[in-house]
């Protein structure tokens, strides 16, 4: 038996990076997962043709998450594609640019607010909706340390993740009683290929302040949401689970 054996799950932005790797982990505790994608259809395919290979059900769906039609859209594609059913969601899409507020457009803002905010709360309101009919459910926002812990550049950015870990709060209060359970998991670094070439002095910084002494993994995310979406966590809503191998557990004096 395995921890989300029966679930059917959707991943947004789950193309590369840390969808992937949520993806593949649902998939590996049993879930049937839709892995969505904006333009990376060849890697989104790359990721649900190794969830078949491995013996699991996948799909593969495209939308613009800015577009409020598109995430309800996707998530009625989810559901005919399993039969009605829907029991977790995962908001992992997002963008991070980094441009100081300075120079900063209303519309470089609204491009970030609309793909790390608003989709979240367009494509958990489609999906509550069908959760409600169907014994509840659980929604996960990947949020970002950055929510309570600002970084030059990143205003835009962390703003919405800081607007992400109070919406799954509000959402778990309001639909609490429909037994869905919402929940953020916050990240810190986490490594991706040519990263300590990119960032040499970033990377230095982080392994020196982080007590587990290393960069976080797609993986451990992705364990993460796993458990929030398990029986093992059915006490547990309105949480924000920091995943950060302890940097925020170091005093900044």
């Amino acid at each position: 038996m395995t921890l989300l054996d029966g679930q059917t799950a959707l991943v947004t932005g789950a193309g590369g990076g840390i969808g992937r790797a949520i993806a593949l982990r649902f998939a590996a505790q049993g879930a049937a997962v839709a892995v969505h994608c904006r333009t990376a259809v060849a890697a989104a395919t790359d990721v649900a043709d190794r969830i078949r290979r491995e013996g699991g059900r996948a799909v593969v769906l495209q939308a613009d998450l800015t577009d409020e039609a598109a995430c309800h859209r996707l998530v009625e594609e989810t559901t005919a594609w399993s039969a009605g059913r829907l029991t977790a969601l995962v908001n992992n899409a997002a963008v991070q640019p980094v441009q100081p507020l300075a120079g900063m457009t209303a519309d470089d803002w609204r491009t970030v607010v609309d793909t790390d905010l608003t989709s979240v709360f367009a494509c958990t309101q489609a999906a509550v909706a069908r959760m409600r009919g169907h014994g509840g459910g659980t929604i996960t926002h990947i949020a970002s340390i950055e929510a309570g812990h600002p970084a030059p550049g990143h205003a835009h950015y962390g703003a919405a993740k800081a607007a992400v870990v109070m919406h799954a709060r509000a959402a778990a209060l309001e639909y609490g009683s429909d037994g869905i359970r919402v929940n953020t998991v916050s990240p810190g670094l986490i490594d991706r290929p040519g990263l300590a070439g990119s960032w040499p002095d970033g990377v230095r910084r982080w392994l020196a302040a982080a007590p587990a002494g290393r960069l976080g993994r797609p993986e451990d995310v992705a364990d993460a949401c796993v458990f929030l979406a398990s029986p093992l966590a059915s006490w547990i809503t309105g949480h924000d689970l920091v995943v950060d191998g302890g940097v925020t557990a170091r005093p900044t004096w």
